[in-house]
């Protein structure tokens, strides 16, 4: 998973809405091979859908990689703002 990618812009702002009854939100199996997707906000009024591959075929794989990609852009989000 490519890292640069990933990161949150200075004025962008991370959405997500954790379903905890659904253990694969965020996630879908495509072909073999699961994808993460989530929202991003560059501006107040502008919304961006960004999709990454998780290069795995593993679900419980998938769901690592997936709250690590969280982690990592909720902790972005906090040192902006600090």
């Amino acid at each position: 998973m490519n890292n640069t990618q990933n990161r949150l812009q200075p004025y962008e702002e991370l959405a997500v809405r954790i379903d905890e009854t659904n253990p694969n939100h965020h996630i879908w199996n495509n072909n073999g091979t699961w994808w993460v997707h989530y929202t991003i906000y560059p501006t107040p009024v502008t919304a961006e859908r960004r999709r990454r591959s998780l290069q795995t075929n593993d679900p419980t794989t998938a769901r690592v990689r997936r709250d690590a990609l969280f982690l990592e852009l909720s902790l972005e989000e906090e040192s902006k703002a600090a």
